[in-house]
């Protein structure tokens, strides 16, 4: 009755929220006043739209809202809920720095280092483009300069410090007289005998990516959103000099925030890889503690014991080992015993590995040496699975290096030793899969009987 003669609290305004009763519960904090659901995923996107490069009002940017209605318009508010929205906008770039100091973990280490080894392994034919037959003489010097000039090293870093990066910035040093010789687009004709000296990597955070008016602002160009020159030491380099690397490359929305890059493994893999090492960490914690012992007594006595019972507790623990005696009350004391399981122990931590495996598209037989456990896989199709990324790298990223370092060796060292016309060169790439000395012994017998049968009819 005395609560009629009260005030009543005073309700929120329509911009507050109360504080949550508890650390769980399904309200807001008071931190967290001005932000309703997908606000904070609104707000990521629209940092990511700020980035955005923007030119002169004559060539305004898309993204530009200036005068007329900007192309990419901020995003409305949809129904995610607040949870599912922060923990997809937590997903966003990490920064070169941070994915260099993941990479020193070992499982992070063996996932960017081992496709570029596979993929180089086996080596390469060397091939004319046109399909015509190659001197002897202009292969030997092909390779003597692959060798003279690491290119298997090289090939080996650009994919990997490319996955570590998610972006791998590799051009040719040419020793040219024209002060002007990398900012211009790339001229073959402007390479003199000898002036080629090698391949140069850059990490990308001692670059800076600038962009045209085109680049910047015109999406029905070629070379939309892709960096005109990079910045290198102070120098411009124009893009048709460099072989850039891209670990698979985001949307246009996402590029300046991963300046001009792409995603790297680290920050793909860092929380599976959290994950699987924690889970590894607690299997010796609970191989030492898996037998639980439980005394049952007179808690009363044993409190107004004080000291004493504490010490009788500590020597009871000394000996409550599998070779110890334990020594009780008959009367006043019981004693239970619990076993912890770990027989499927095995299979969980190693469940966890080969999600790693999976985000890093490497397969785990690969990356743990060992049998994939928990998906009921033999590791026939994660193999096949392998043999195809690592064809794609050799396709797509490693064949352009090749050919742009043989172009510059044909015209810098070949023709001047050699003579004749410049010759345009590309490899085949030898299987991946190497049979061994068993399989070619049956392959060999396979043709052996076939010969026999065609004798005989």
């Amino acid at each position: 009755m005395f609560n009629w003669f009260r005030p009543k609290p005073a309700a929120p305004s329509a911009g507050q929220r109360r504080a949550a009763r508890s650390f769980f519960s399904g309200e807001m904090p008071a931190s967290h006043n001005a932000l309703r659901p997908g606000e904070i995923a609104l707000q990521k996107m629209q940092e990511l739209i700020a980035l955005a490069p923007r030119v002169a009002a004559s060539n305004s940017a898309q993204d530009d809202g200036g005068d007329g209605i900007a192309l990419k318009m901020p995003l409305q508010a949809t129904a995610m809920s607040e949870s599912l929205a922060q923990w997809y906008s937590s997903q966003s770039f990490i920064g070169h720095q941070f994915c260099a100091v993941l990479a020193q973990h070992w499982l992070i280490d063996k996932a960017c280092s081992m496709p570029g080894r596979d993929a180089i392994r086996n080596g390469y034919d060397i091939v004319s483009a046109e399909g015509d037959e190659i001197d002897p003489d202009v292969v030997k010097l092909l390779r003597r300069y692959d060798r003279q000039m690491r290119l298997a090293w090289n090939l080996e870093q650009f994919i990997r410090m490319g996955r570590v990066f998610g972006v791998r910035i590799a051009f040719f040093r040419v020793d040219s007289t024209d002060p002007d010789y990398y900012e211009k687009p790339y001229n073959p004709d402007g390479v003199t005998p000898g002036s080629y000296k090698g391949i140069v990597q850059v990490d990308p955070y001692w670059t800076a990516p600038q962009l045209d008016g085109a680049a910047a602002s015109r999406p029905d160009t070629m070379h939309f959103y892709e960096p005109t020159w990079w910045m290198i030491s102070g120098k411009r380099y124009h893009r048709s000099h460099l072989i850039i690397y891209r670990h698979k490359e985001p949307p246009d929305l996402l590029k300046p925030r991963y300046l001009y890059g792409g995603l790297p493994v680290p920050q793909l893999i860092m929380e599976r890889v959290y994950a699987a090492e924690r889970v590894a960490n607690e299997a010796p914690e609970l191989a030492m503690s898996k037998r639980t012992n439980l005394w049952l007594t007179d808690m009363s006595q044993f409190t107004a014991k004080g000291d004493a019972a504490i010490e009788r507790l500590n020597w009871w623990v000394q000996t409550r080992n599998n070779y110890g005696v334990k020594l009780g009350d008959k009367e006043g004391d019981q004693f239970q015993q619990f076993d912890t399981s770990l027989s499927e122990l095995d299979a969980v931590i190693m469940t966890e590995y080969q999600i790693v495996a999976a985000a890093a598209n490497v397969p785990a037989t690969k990356l743990l040496g060992t049998t994939p456990k928990g998906f009921n896989a033999t590791g026939e199709y994660e193999e096949a699975s392998y043999h195809e990324e690592l064809e794609s790298i050799q396709a797509h990223d490693l064949t352009p290096l090749i050919e742009r370092h043989h172009e510059l060796v044909m015209r810098a060292y070949v023709l001047p030793a050699l003579g004749g016309q410049a010759l345009q060169t590309t490899v085949t790439w030898r299987p991946l899969d190497a049979p061994t000395a068993k399989e070619l012994a049956e392959v060999n017998l396979v043709k052996a009987q076939t010969g026999a049968a065609l004798v005989a009819s």
